[in-house]
């Protein structure tokens, strides 16, 4: 990659960059501004703490500004440092026009997915969720459309049996260092190929909620394996029990004929729930505010007797129609 003499900006607030913006580095390529999300109250304390991309730029010397909105101000700042390229990835505002008519060379997106596959707001968890075995990231160009600007280049990358949540968002930020590494020079050159994405095979995934956590024990227990390893992180997955909501860890598919909420130990002492679909034999159970255990720990401390009904919680779809403004 030959950027030295170029100038380019980086939106974005997720630790899913860091990756590739290390690889630019090794590579001598400087990024001369950053953009990024605010700090934002978190943990116990709720004490402030930058995100970061916001650490990065501040650790590296690179101007960054963490604006709640990006505005003219912002326009104006980018175009005073005579930006050329901007690079996007898991910003989370919206680009109005003006932002990003600010580089001569354009402005790309880095998203999670393989478009026009799960436009939106939880790629990597949706498809994860949904059962896909490969996701990977596509190198965009941004309009003012979520997600619909043409396709230049994308990784891919496999899903494995057990991946989670985290794991996988791993292998997306690594995977975009040689996206960007067989890219930029064309991008810096203005001379990138760009592909417009098939319309009539465009999905969108929403932002997750905690209702995103729930379990209907009436559709296959694969269904929500692939929930409970997707949602890892966040929301997590979980059961009412009495006043508690008992939190799922690891879990696998068995064959126990139960009936959908049934609860059930086997004679190797296997801690199994029905299904509409074969049961799902749970590995991990954590009440709140405790630490995730073994189930056969868990319930020597807490009892579930065989043959309870756990209710089943109807689950919100995971896609969504209908098109937004644009959102990197």
């Amino acid at each position: 990659m030959n950027a030295k003499k170029h100038r380019i900006a980086f939106f974005g607030s997720d630790e899913i960059a860091l990756p590739f913006l290390g690889g630019l580095r090794e590579a001598g390529v400087e990024v001369s501004a950053a953009l990024t999300q605010p700090d934002r109250r978190s943990g116990r304390g709720r004490k402030l703490k930058s995100n970061p991309i916001k650490q990065w730029a501040i650790e590296s010397g690179i101007p960054c500004r963490d604006p709640q909105k990006p505005s003219s101000e912002e326009t104006e700042w980018l175009k005073s440092l005579e930006i050329e390229l901007i690079i996007v990835m898991a910003y989370g505002h919206i680009l109005q026009r003006d932002l990003l008519e600010v580089a001569s060379l354009g402005c790309f997106n880095l998203h999670a997915s393989l478009l026009p596959a799960y436009r939106g707001a939880s790629p990597i968890e949706t498809a994860l969720a949904s059962g896909e075995r490969e996701t990977g990231v596509t190198l965009m160009r941004v309009v003012p459309r979520m997600d619909a600007g043409p396709m230049v280049d994308a990784e891919r990358v496999l899903i494995a049996g057990e991946d989670t949540g985290p794991t996988l968002r791993g292998k997306i930020g690594l995977s975009c260092v040689p996206l960007i590494e067989r890219n930029l020079d064309s991008l810096l050159a203005g001379r990138s190929v760009e592909k417009p994405q098939d319309e009539t095979q465009v999905t969108y995934c929403r932002k997750l909620t905690k209702a995103d956590g729930l379990m209907d024990f009436r559709v296959p227990a694969q269904l929500l394996v692939h929930r409970i390893q997707a949602f890892r992180s966040w929301p997590g997955v979980s059961f009412p029990f009495g006043e508690l909501r008992i939190r799922v860890g690891k879990s696998s598919v068995g064959d126990l004929a139960l009936l959908p909420g049934e609860v059930a130990c086997d004679r190797e002492g296997n801690f199994s729930i029905g299904t509409g679909q074969g049961a799902l034999v749970v590995h991990e159970l954590q009440k709140p505010g405790g630490k995730t255990l073994p189930a056969r720990d868990f319930l020597r401390g807490f009892a579930i007797p065989d043959g309870t009904i756990l209710e089943s919680e109807p689950m919100p779809d995971l896609l969504v129609c209908g098109k937004s403004n644009s959102k990197a």
